[in-house]
Formats: C-alpha cells, sequence, structure tokens
C-alpha cells in the first residue's frame, strides 16, 4: 500500500550455477523462495526480494541470488543464518494502533514501532498495508506475507473505512465531488466516498472510505481541499472492524471468520527445518 514499486533485474543465469541461482524462466520445480518465505511470515514478498540482494538467505547451505529460486518439502532455508521455521496456519490478528508509532520492523532514525509492543510469544508477523506514524485505528496482522500481499491490492475491492478530523471550512459538494477521483500534485486518486459528520467552528469531522489506499492518500486529498488532517482512525479494513479494542491491544480473527472471508485459503506447504 505505501511502499515503492521498484523493482531490480538479476543478471542472465545458467542452469549449470550453483542452487539458489534459476531465472525467472526455469520450470516448475516446487515453490519460489520468495514465496515460500514470505508464506512463513519472514517478511513481505518484495522486502524478501531485498533480503536475497543483500546476501542474507541461504539455500542448502549456499546463498540465493535470485528470488525465482524454487524450494521442495525438505529443503533448509536460512535467514540471517537462522532456520526458518515450518509455516504454521494462517493467522490473522486486529490490532489498535496508537499514533507515534512506526509500522515497521526497523526504524533507522530509531522510533518505536508497532513490532515493539506486541506480546511476547507471538510468532513473527507482518502488517497488512501500514498507517503512518500520526495515524491511529484499525491495524491488521499476520503471519502469513501471501494472505497480506492479496489484502492489500485494490483489486479485493475491500472498503477501508477512517474517522477524520480535519481544520478549515469544509466545502460538502467538493467533498461528495471526491466519489469520481480527484487529481492532486499529479497524483490520480480513485473514488473516495466523504461525508461530513460534525463540525464546531473550524474543526469538523468526516467518515472517508475508499479501496485504493495510495501512500498518505487522505492527508493528500484534503490537503487538496484546502483541509489539514488532525486526526485519522482508521475504523474498517474490509469486513474486519475495530471495535471496542483499546489502543495496543491485539485480538486474533477466529480460524472459521477468517476462513469466511478468504475462503480460498491455500494450506501452507511444510517445509523441513533443523
Amino acid at each position: 500500500m505505501t511502499d515503492d514499486n521498484t523493482e531490480n533485474t538479476a543478471p542472465e543465469m545458467r542452469e549449470t550455477e550453483i542452487p539458489g541461482s534459476e531465472p525467472e524462466t526455469s520450470g516448475p520445480r516446487g515453490e519460489r523462495i520468495a514465496k515460500a518465505l514470505a508464506r512463513a511470515g519472514v517478511a513481505s514478498r518484495r522486502d524478501i526480494e531485498r533480503m536475497i540482494e543483500d546476501g542474507r538467505i541461504k539455500l542448502g547451505g549456499q546463498i540465493v541470488t535470485h528470488p525465482a529460486t524454487f524450494v521442495q518439502p525438505g529443503d533448509i532455508m536460512l535467514v540471517d543464518g537462522k532456520p526458518v521455521d515450518s509455516p504454521e496456519r494462517t493467522r490473522l490478528w486486529r490490532y489498535h494502533k496508537p499514533d507515534g508509532l512506526m509500522t515497521t520492523h526497523k526504524d533507522p532514525e530509531g522510533r518505536k514501532t508497532v513490532f515493539d509492543t506486541l506480546p511476547e510469544g507471538l510468532p513473527r508477523v507482518i502488517s497488512v498495508g501500514r498507517l503512518d506514524i500520526n495515524s491511529e485505528g484499525l491495524l491488521l496482522l499476520t503471519n502469513d506475507g501471501e494472505l497480506a500481499r492479496r489484502l492489500e491490492l485494490p483489486g479485493n475491492a475491500w472498503v477501508r473505512r477512517y474517522r477524520v478530523r480535519v481544520f478549515g471550512v469544509v466545502d460538502e459538494k467538493r467533498l461528495a465531488s471526491l466519489i469520481d477521483g480527484f487529481e492532486y500534485e499529479g497524483v490520480r486518486y480513485g473514488s473516495i466516498e466523504a461525508a461530513l459528520d460534525s463540525k464546531k467552528g473550524d474543526n469538523a469531522w468526516l467518515t472517508v472510505s475508499l479501496r485504493e489506499g495510495k501512500n498518505r492518500e487522505i492527508r493528500r486529498v484534503m490537503e487538496g481541499l484546502n483541509l489539514h488532517v488532525s486526526r485519522l482512525i482508521r475504523l474498517s479494513y474490509g469486513p474486519f472492524q475495530l471495535g471496542s479494542l483499546k489502543a495496543r491491544e491485539l485480538e486474533e480473527v477466529p480460524g472459521k471468520t477468517l476462513r469466511e472471508q478468504v475462503p480460498d485459503l491455500p494450506a501452507p506447504k511444510r517445509h523441513r527445518t533443523r
């Protein structure tokens, strides 16, 4: 949702090179390592590709050099020298993110992250999309990178609903016109449903719903309407609601509910570890 889409093209490799170097055009030989590691909850597929570029992943004792490398049941995968746990069943959690936390595993500026606040004993999880440091509300967490990627795609048509406090003069006609999309500073934003809930002086509360979710989309669109966002709370992501969760509270979505909402979830493939 908020990351860049930069892709790096690795040089062409020969079939005779060491394991971990097969090109994208190799025939089917199992599951691609980037996908397998994402399903194991190591990171998103995009982040795994970056880890491969940095030489942090090994397969069968050899450094993996291409994300299209295939793995089979019984293969041993290492990340930073540590064996990857066999993927367990896909799980999903609702988390109430307070403002002031980064939605990243490590922040180069040393700021506290969502993952610093999670309870001990939780499996490694990644977020479904992100909320910026000043935003709060519902953040979905999962141990399955493939599920995270799938739920982030605009094609799933899931609505993300927000409660937004703005400062400025609200023009309700312009607000209603966002349903047809909006362009600001050269960026085209898709359809947005926005309605005025209440106002007092120059402060107003809006309900905003969208499906696309570009980086800082609501803040940028409101800026284009000469409104300053002073508070932004995500209330729901598709069928999953913030509900009565208190700040920093975490609650797992029951497996039955998850399967009902994502009915064709694949069973995790097992990879032996030591």
